[in-house]
């Protein structure tokens, strides 16, 4: 008999009364999400199942017993969507954070990691996923790149690629499809990739930004099943509506109002509804603690806790096919998750495979951190200099130029703009910057790709970053080439990261040398390091949520959203298909 099988035969007899429970959770409120009831229930585990949920007192044989009364237990949080490389932590750092914070299932698109490193990637992800108490379901990546013809990323992934990850038993289903124009185009790749998602019987997850009428009808035609997209409460609605599973996310606060209101406005609760952090930065993850932030935010919007828990439990399970999670029952896992505060969404203590794993906002056994197979050397660049940075109109020496201009910064528009040109060199009209994209793969040119934008005031200095969704090519933005230099080359030094420079000089860095995406370091130096380093470009760079976050330097290069986005190949437009060169002076 497998262990398995030894340990829910022993759950059978614990719930019959024949033999005790290992451990006994007395005088606590089981939140049930399939009734929508708060009742009084103590719960008995054997292993890491829940052998019975039972009346209050009717049961006092086990080997242990932990008192909670005054507490709400909830099955552990799925987290339904989210990249660990947006918090730059490896797998074992990341679980450490948000375990204790009742998250105990992840769906992990490595995409950034793959745009790098391809496959092998991948590999390494579901390697350094193992014996965590995080459950951790990898989600194939889709889109290496995101945008083809678009962008050039340090990696390729066809349909080939993509039925040997959909092989791996670790692998939950395709990652988001972000080639939006390909699923509607038809193309070969793209169909292969979600038909292959299909043959496999794994979910095939969206990113159906804009999607809306007719192209929104196709995307879902296509085979994509579920959308985190969203922009607004009405736009949640037209994918509901479409058949998506809605993976609301935590990251863009300032959709939420409008999203609960649509939801409100409904007749039933969606069980189509789930949600997920999607990204969020290392000091947000170590002091709000992952998705359970996001489910206090909800509830403070005016969802009532247990439809937001239900989201994050047994609708997230049946989205997963998994039927041993996502509800307090017998048979299913313990994975408990004891809350103080049901509103707050509070979380005192947390149950993992039948054990008490965390307490008061802390592992109780620290995991252990082995990086040293971690993939680096991956920025693949020579040091630049600042003449590099220039913007050099083609064929104008001395006089004026109109250039395009990629306006706007987390919502984009095509713009334009004229400079004045000396020597060859364009001086930056008022209100404008530059954003620099250099290829850092070794799979073209690496020269700077310089473009102009009107969406970030006038900087002070420069930010630089290799987290640059998705091609994670390194980024630079400011105004001054010498700082843009400073900032680059503090990157190409070590090995990838974040930096910010004024005055010609590197400010703050954080080094990510793992892929150019993952720190080294413990997660509370990596958030305290951020937190610097966001300090520092707060001083060259004027923020205007939500239009103008830091967060959009990462996202400036998404290149397969539509809108003007720089990239290694110039500026490009995801919803077109177009391709500027933003040297070439436009027609007048």
């Amino acid at each position: 008999m497998s262990t398995e099988a030894a340990t829910r035969a022993r759950a059978i007899r614990a719930a019959r009364g024949a033999e005790p429970f290992d451990l006994l959770l007395a005088g606590g409120t089981v939140v049930d999400v399939a009734t929508g009831e708060l009742r009084a229930a103590d719960l008995g585990l054997v292993g890491g199942l829940i052998a019975s949920v039972h009346s209050p007192g009717a049961r006092r044989d086990a080997a242990e017993t932990h008192d909670l009364s005054g507490r709400f237990l909830s099955p552990g949080f799925v987290d339904s969507h989210l990249h660990f490389e947006s918090s730059f932590m490896a797998p074992a750092d990341y679980a450490g954070v948000v375990v204790p914070h009742g998250t105990t299932t992840a769906v992990w698109d490595p995409h950034e990691l793959a745009n790098v490193l391809g496959v092998p990637g991948v590999r390494w992800a579901v390697d350094a996923s193992r014996d965590l108490p995080l459950r951790v379901l990898v989600a194939a990546p889709s889109c290496v790149p995101s945008a083809p013809g678009l962008e050039v990323a340090g990696a390729e992934i066809g349909p080939a690629e993509m039925a040997e990850m959909l092989s791996w038993p670790e692998v939950a289903g395709v990652a988001e499809v972000m080639d939006m124009a390909g699923v509607l185009a038809g193309s070969p790749r793209m169909s292969g990739i979600v038909g292959a998602g299909m043959a496999a019987g794994k979910n095939v997850n969206g990113h159906g930004r804009d999607l809306a009428g007719a192209d929104l009808q196709a995307y879902v035609a296509a085979g994509v099943t579920s959308d985190h997209e969203i922009t607004s409460g009405e736009d949640l609605l037209n994918k509901l509506r479409a058949g998506l599973t809605v993976e609301l996310r935590g990251s863009h606060d300032y959709v939420l109002p409008g999203a609960v209101a649509a939801i409100r406005s409904l007749p039933a609760f969606p069980a189509t509804l789930v949600v997920c952090t999607d990204d969020v930065f290392p000091d947000e993850l170590v002091n709000k603690g992952g998705l359970r932030d996001t489910l206090a935010r909800l509830v403070g919007h005016g969802l009532a806790p247990i439809e937001v828990l239900r989201m994050a439990t047994l609708n997230a399970a049946l989205r997963l096919k998994r039927d041993d999670i996502g509800l307090l029952a017998p048979g299913r896992r313990a994975e408990i998750a004891v809350l103080s505060d049901l509103p707050g969404m509070v979380v005192e203590r947390v149950y993992v495979g039948g054990r008490l794993v965390a307490r008061n906002g802390a592992l109780l056994e620290p995991l252990p951190r082995d990086l040293s197979d971690a993939p680096r050397d991956t920025v693949h660049l020579a040091p630049q200099p600042p003449e590099a940075f220039a913007l050099r109109p083609h064929g104008v020496t001395e006089g004026t130029a109109r250039l395009p201009v990629v306006g706007g910064a987390r919502v984009v528009r095509w713009a334009e703009a004229e400079v004045s040109v000396r020597g060859g060199v364009a001086a930056i009209p008022p209100g404008h910057a530059l954003i620099a994209i250099l290829h850092r793969h070794g799979r073209r040119d690496p020269g700077p790709m310089v473009c102009l934008a009107d969406g970030w005031g006038e900087p002070r200095g420069a930010v630089a970053t290799t987290v640059s969704h998705d091609n994670h090519n390194l980024l630079v933005i400011g105004r001054d080439p010498a700082d843009m230099a400073a900032a680059a080359n503090a990157l190409i030094t070590c090995g990838g990261g974040m930096a910010v420079a004024a005055g010609g000089r590197a400010t703050a860095v954080l080094p990510l040398p793992i892929a150019g995406l993952l720190a080294e370091t413990p997660p509370a130096e990596t958030a305290a390091a951020f937190a610097t380093l966001r300090a520092a470009a707060d001083a060259v760079m004027d923020w205007a949520p939500p239009l103008r976050v830091f967060r959009g330097v990462t996202g400036i290069s998404l290149a397969c959203n539509p809108g003007p986005h720089p990239t290694d190949l110039g500026i490009t437009d995801g919803g077109t298909g177009e391709v500027r060169d933003p040297a070439a002076p436009l027609a007048a």
